[in-house]
């Protein structure tokens, strides 16, 4: 019995030493990971979840506007931004779909960098507006130096001024519109009258170095169609396409629209001539109005917020020229008109930010003149002084005689005009016809300058 004791208080005391020692060491494994933890990571709680609105607990003088934050959705990491704050309280918007989204889940406030790091290696790639790949070709090979996203504009002291003409290949343009080096143009239309064809004509065609163009709110049916049949492998080849169909979040195409300004911004830092491409400037006008309303931002014109025609002029300014010594940016924005009316907000706004800006008319389309441009009603406000004299006096005897011919169109076509009557008039009868059909063009029939400006010399003589 006295040899049972022993072993039982020899053991117990055995016992109690071990788990002091198993003990110690779960202490300086918790010390080790409290030393390597990043002492300034912040962690708020999804408190709430309305519409595309989510509200954050905790992050109370550690969150502001713009802001990145990480949630562990049940189906993986959603990537969000703060958009309004509310004293303790943040209001967020995710990139992605909030369906796996369950209250007191975490979200982490993280310090990464907004911006994105283009290399030449995304020449030819189709990525999102995070900068992620979408055409299942492999990741994308990272740059060094970073492009930020929402950069400011380069100082207007410290601007070049804008380059020498830009052959684009479409003689519409060409002779009556033509774009210079570092020009930002506005392409107005309703649906359904040619603007991505337009687009994809001047991705092959205009004498550039690297296009970008991004696709926003685009149907999700015509991005394959855009890239495969109407920019086709050869346009690719020299372009970075960022996309986010209709169906992303409002965040998301928002989103897609920095981007495409950030990688254009980067090869312009290249001293590369860059042509950017946006289809639309309406439909980022249409995101960043949800994003202001579900931030509690007032409506205003047509349910406009203010910030919305802020966002545009700081959008729009990005293109253009850069500093001496660098490239530029050629850009050519989309503005998709409501029902045909050309004085709605957003076009009036973007009409008086950039440098000109280029009509498509539903009419003309619908004889069948493809390019749809209407040519009375576009203008680039680098003109007169980027044309040769010579050339800019056929460019206006031409409009001269398209005005008349449309002037009296109507009485034309009517058979109440008597011929005779007006040798003028006689004139643009004998000539419109022919100068419609130059600037009459299929993706197939690329244009140059010189020989489109002697075909409408030999029309006017």
């Amino acid at each position: 019995m006295p040899d049972t004791d022993a072993a039982r208080r020899t053991g117990s005391c055995y016992c109690r030493g071990a788990g002091s020692l198993s003990g110690i060491a779960a202490l300086a494994a918790l010390g080790e990971r409290v030393r390597a933890a990043d002492p300034h990571r912040r962690f708020g709680k999804l408190t709430r979840v309305q519409g595309a609105c989510l509200s954050i607990s905790g992050l109370g003088g550690a969150a502001r506007i713009g802001a990145r934050l990480h949630l562990a959705g049940s189906d993986g990491p959603l990537a969000a931004e703060v958009t309004a704050l509310d004293g303790e309280t943040a209001t967020a918007m995710a990139f992605a779909p909030t369906e796996s989204l369950v209250t007191g889940t975490l979200a982490e406030l993280v310090a990464a960098e907004a911006a994105l790091r283009p290399s030449p290696a995304w020449l030819g790639r189709v990525i999102d507006g995070l900068g992620a790949p979408l055409d299942g070709l492999g990741p994308l090979e990272q740059g060094l130096a970073p492009a930020p996203l929402r950069a400011p504009p380069p100082p207007a002291a410290e601007r070049a001024r804008v380059g020498p003409l830009l052959a684009t290949g479409v003689r519409a343009l060409d002779l009556f519109a033509p774009l210079c080096e570092g020009q930002r143009l506005g392409l107005f239309a309703g649906s359904g009258v040619g603007k991505s064809v337009l687009l994809s004509m001047l991705a092959r065609w205009a004498d550039c170095d690297v296009a970008v163009i991004g696709l926003i709110g685009e149907r999700g049916r015509e991005v394959q169609e855009f890239i495969t049949d109407d920019l086709g492998p050869d346009g690719l080849a020299r372009s970075v396409v960022v996309v986010a169909t209709s169906d992303a979040p409002a965040l998301m195409r928002r989103q897609a629209a920095f981007a495409t300004l950030a990688v254009a911004e980067h090869f312009r830092a290249q001293g590369l001539r860059v042509l950017c491409l946006m289809d639309s400037v309406t439909r980022f006008a249409m995101a960043a109005r949800e994003i202001g309303l579900a931030a509690g931002e007032p409506p205003a014109t047509r349910g406009y917020p203010p910030s919305v025609f802020a966002d545009l002029a700081r959008l729009l300014e990005r293109a253009g020229p850069g500093r001496v010594g660098e490239g530029s940016i050629t850009g050519l924005f989309t503005v998709l008109v409501d029902g045909d009316d050309h004085d709605e907000p957003v076009a009036d706004t973007v009409r008086g930010i950039l440098d000109g800006h280029v009509v498509m008319s539903r009419r003309i389309a619908e004889r069948g003149r493809y390019p749809a441009i209407d040519l009375l009603k576009s203008v680039s406000r680098t003109l007169p002084h980027c044309l040769p004299p010579q050339d800019n006096a056929l460019r206006l005897e031409a409009r001269r005689i398209l005005s008349t011919y449309a002037d009296m169109e109507e009485l034309i076509r009517l058979g109440a005009y008597a011929p005779g009557a007006s040798p003028e008039l006689d004139r643009a009868i004998a000539v419109a016809p022919g100068i419609e059909a130059l600037l009459t063009q299929t993706k197939a029939d690329r244009g140059h300058p010189a020989e489109a400006f002697a075909a409408l010399a030999g029309l006017v003589a």
